[in-house]
């Protein structure tokens, strides 16, 4: 079991940052891809970004490419998702979630946080 808690989600203006982070505990973290989506109101759960264990593999959504930048710290147990140049509509809850690979599709992650808001007013 791989257990993740998110946090630094709150409410920004547009044109602002935020840096969202997920510690996980439980089994080896660093056996595991990380990955961050998003669910908007009324919307189906979107991939945001993902990274492999090792760095070496990273992607992001066409949506953010640019703006957010994902990164982990194996040491300390922790991915990131630093959001630049954000707009109304990357307005979400926010889930990490741990993987045995990098996938967009959400249904082929094992783990999930519980998310955090992500609110940017314009």
């Amino acid at each position: 079991q791989v257990q993740l808690v998110e946090s630094g989600g709150g409410l920004v203006q547009a044109g602002g940052s935020l840096i969202l982070s997920c510690a996980a505990s439980g089994r080896t973290f660093i056996s595991y891809a990380m990955g961050w989506f998003r669910q908007a109101s009324g919307k189906e759960r979107e991939f945001v970004a993902a990274i492999s264990w090792s760095r070496n593999n990273i992607y992001y959504a066409d949506s953010v490419k640019g703006r957010f930048t994902i990164s982990r710290d194996n040491a300390k147990n922790t991915v990131y998702l630093q959001m630049n140049s954000l707009k109304p509509e990357d307005t979400a809850v926010y889930y990490c979630a741990a993987g045995s690979g990098v996938t967009i599709a959400t249904t082929r992650w094992d783990y999930w946080g519980q998310g955090t808001q992500v609110t940017v007013s314009s």
